[in-house]
């Protein structure tokens, strides 16, 4: 009947359940109060919700706003696993069902024919090898892993990237202090793909909570509290950065607040029910690494925020002269350090581990050494800690990568100045000194993997040897017994790792092979070398670990694979012209000049600066932090200290540019300002010729960072190479050892140039006129003329098309000869 339909459709726990979830939006949005674990509707649910849909023409405030935090949920991994699981399950039970009812209740079938385990198998490979959801973690550095871990997407279910509407991906009132509203791609994923706030966290329904300090009449209570985005919307919020006594008293007798979604208004202190834990809390941990974060554009934060990920470790890390204070925190979170935990003394230490003695107890500390991280950089543990020395429980007793006593150091300390320089800084490029590359300051060590299989083929199985024919004792001279390279070697391009012999067909005898039966009375092997060498792409490096594995030694591998050996190369990449750099605000730059010392500006006391940045990087861009970490960045050197300045709480204009004058008159560096009103410039002088620049110049420490675009691994050209199958074009891309693409755009500009010749030979002889291009080849050899160029391949595969529509195709020259078009 209707009604035994209606009753298993929603009253029916073992056909339909709201869950933990639904009962509790249920219960928060009809106001009743059923425990958890009622999962099924009541009659009195539906009446109230035709009740509420019935106000809603009324009250317009009833009607949901799907974009509000109060209405998405975060699905953590375990539980995106847990459902394609079940989903598994729930198909396998059905399968099994089916085989049931197909045999005879007699018949006795063993269970393993009626219950398939692989449906589940592949819901499960779905999730992780098929769904985006299911990522490598980037290991760039250690904020890269520690951002990734903590990423929120908007995508998945119905939801795509072209579908999505600019309502998904703005930032809503509700995602204070929950979402970060700065850190987004920049591409098609903008404002769908997002990160936690510094302090959010999820609860146990899937909402993202914000933490909040109590306020009670007027004072600041050390008591936490946790507010869904619904629930802080009833209670009056000041902000962090509200002035507070030393017993936790607001000072200012009215407070501005924000209550409701978004109204803002001013109250006697006495009315304030919560306070901000921090004022950083509205952005995510990447964002609230970026000093003077207040004084920068939206925009360019966000590039400061997402570049900051693309730093690579250095390989001597520098701790900011400006940090934000967050740092050390950080570092800690990501898990790369190493921590002390217990009280003792450090009673051995090197390399590879620290041992703490406690009482009678021994802790033997384990370090990570040269271990490859998946984006190729390097993750290296190293001691900070001396024999003797007393540590207590919580201490940092070794750094990771890109650390520094324990303070995360993405980057390094570098003297830059605001000057135009000959044109060499034009359009955002930087000018560097030789010192940088000297000094290894930006030197960064990266690590290959590369890897070779032997394998089971028709004409029998491959073999790794040192035994290789047609090669030179030169060229095996660094392969051990096995035919592997050994640790510890110098390799360069075309250098043999793992030496490789297939199997090849029996083939009528060369004449070589003829003389050699005769003399030796046999014949030479019929293999083929198929080694593996260091790719034509990387440049040389040091052999730092081998491993190998064999099916003859029980070591599992692959069906068709007897040995598989890989072979990890070390590379120390030097900074160099086109190497892209960052500070933290999205002033990032390309390296186009290495400038000797004595050639670089310097200042009244001899000191040369380290980079010359383009002053125009600035007023358009309208990210001013830069500036002021530049000002600060010179206080804190000047007087050796480390300075810190929280995002949203940092320090002020005048303070820091009246710190900085007393600094330089301490130092003599006082030259090129005014103390009444002090700018922060200094007289410069050309370190070319000696004489003063025209007027005084920013100068100060900015933090950089060496980003993963590193030129030399862009670099590449082509002489001849592989070709496309069909259109006989070059191949694109490095990878392939492809051309250069003359795309549509580039046709146009040598059209429009009237560069008919060059445009006529870049799309026949220098691309798919399969004749002349070889014509060309041997005419440039010969010295001989070149050849006038063909027909391109990529006419006659569209004739060929054009034939299989029924259409017969002829071509005239302009002398009406029939042209030949096969």
């Amino acid at each position: 009947t209707k009604q035994d339909f209606f009753v298993n459709l929603f009253f029916n726990p073992e056909t339909f359940s709201l869950s933990r979830v639904g009962r509790f939006m249920i219960n928060k949005k009809l106001g009743v109060n059923r425990p958890e674990h009622d999962t099924i509707l009541h009659k009195e649910e539906i009446a109230l919700t035709l009740k509420r849909l019935v106000e809603v023409p009324t009250n317009p405030l009833l009607i949901d706003d799907k974009d509000h935090l109060a209405n998405k949920r975060v699905e953590t991994p375990g539980e995106t696993a847990f459902n394609r699981l079940r989903e598994g399950l729930k198909r396998m039970a059905h399968l099994t069902q089916d085989r049931l009812s197909k045999y005879a209740l007699e018949q006795e079938e063993p269970l393993r024919n009626l219950i398939s385990g692989r449906i589940v198998q592949s819901a499960l490979n779905k999730l992780f090898y098929v769904g985006r959801l299911s990522q490598f973690l980037e290991q760039t550095n250690p904020l890269t892993e520690l951002t990734h871990k903590r990423r929120l997407s908007a995508l998945g279910g119905s939801m795509s990237k072209r579908r999505a509407k600019i309502e998904v991906r703005d930032v809503h009132p509700s995602h204070y202090d929950r979402i970060c509203p700065i850190e987004t791609p920049e591409g098609q994923n903008i404002g769908l793909i997002t990160s936690m706030a510094t302090y959010a966290r999820i609860n146990d329904y899937g909402f993202l909570e914000a933490p909040y300090r109590v306020v009670k009449n007027g004072k600041v209570t050390t008591e936490i509290k946790y507010l869904m985005a619904d629930e802080e919307e009833q209670y009056k919020i000041a902000p962090a950065t509200v002035p507070v006594d030393k017993d936790g008293k607001i000072i200012p007798k009215e407070v501005e607040i924000r209550t409701g979604r978004e109204n803002i208004r001013v109250v006697p202190r006495e009315e304030v029910d919560f306070m901000e834990v921090s004022p950083a809390a509205l952005v995510s941990v990447s964002a609230s690494l970026i000093p003077f974060l207040e004084h920068d554009d939206s925009n360019r934060a966000l590039m400061g925020a997402n570049m900051q990920r693309q730093a690579v470790p250095l390989l001597k890390p520098q701790a900011p002269y400006v940090g934000t204070g967050i740092e050390a925190k950080v570092a800690r979170d990501s898990g790369m350090l190493v921590i002390a935990e217990e009280d003792g003394v450090v009673s051995y230490v090197d390399a590879q581990k620290i041992i703490v003695k406690s009482g009678r107890k021994e802790h033997v500390y384990q370090l990570i050494t040269f271990d490859r991280s998946n984006q190729d950089t390097l993750i290296h543990q190293r001691p900070i800690v001396s024999v003797g020395q007393k540590v207590q429980k919580g201490e940092v007793l070794a750094d990771g990568p890109a650390m520094d006593h324990g303070e995360l150091a993405l980057g390094a300390n570098v003297l830059v100045c605001f000057l135009p320089f000959e044109g060499y800084n034009y359009e955002d490029a930087i000018v560097i000194s030789e010192r940088l590359v000297r000094e290894d300051v930006l030197d960064s060590i990266h690590i290959q993997e590369y890897e070779v299989r032997a394998e089971e083929t028709k004409l029998g199985p491959e073999e790794i040897t040192d035994d290789i024919p047609d090669l030179s004792k030169e060229e095996l001279r660094n392969l051990d017994e096995d035919g592997v390279v050994r640790v510890g070697t110098e390799v360069k391009t075309g250098d043999i790792l793992v030496g490789k012999i297939t199997p090849k067909g029996e083939t009528e005898p060369t004449p070589e092979e003829r003389i050699f039966k005769s003399i030796f009375g046999e014949r030479s092997r019929n293999v083929r070398n198929t080694s593996l060498r260091l790719p034509p792409t990387t440049e040389g490096g040091k052999v730092i670990r081998v491993k190998k594995f064999s099916r003859d030694k029980g070591d599992e591998l692959e069906p068709g694979v007897n040995q598989l050996v890989k072979v990890y190369v070390a590379q120390r990449k030097k900074i160099s012209v086109a190497d892209k750099l960052a500070g933290r605000h999205g002033n990032k730059g390309v390296i186009a000049k290495i400038l000797p010392v004595e050639d670089m500006p310097f200042l009244p006391d001899g000191t040369p600066v380290d980079m010359i940045l383009n002053p125009l990087g600035v007023p358009s861009r309208m990210n001013l932090g830069q500036v002021f970490e530049a000002h600060l960045g010179w206080v804190a050197h000047l007087k050796g200290e480390y300075m810190a300045s929280p995002v949203f709480d940092g320090a002020k204009e005048e303070k820091i540019l009246d710190e900085l004058y007393k600094a330089r008159k301490e130092h003599g560096l006082a030259d090129g300002d005014d103390p009444q009103y002090p700018m922060g410039k200094v007289i410069l002088r050309d370190g070319r010729t000696g004489e003063p620049f025209e007027h005084p110049v920013t100068v100060g420490y900015m933090y950089m960072l060496k980003l993963e675009h590193i030129a030399n691994e862009k670099i590449h050209a082509r002489s001849v190479g592989p070709y496309s199958l069909i259109t006989q074009q070059p191949l694109g891309g490095k990878a392939q050892l492809g051309g250069q693409r003359l795309g549509e755009m580039e046709v146009w500009a040598l059209e429009a140039y009237g560069a008919a010749a060059t445009l006529q030979e870049m799309l026949t002889l220098k691309s798919d006129d399969t004749r002349g291009r070889v014509q060309l080849y041997k005419a440039i050899f010969k010295g001989e003329e070149f050849p006038k160029p063909g027909l391109p391949e990529s006419f006659k595969v569209l004739v060929k098309e054009l034939k299989s529509l029924g259409l017969s195709i002829r071509a005239y020259d302009d002398k009406d000869h029939e042209i030949d078009l096969d």
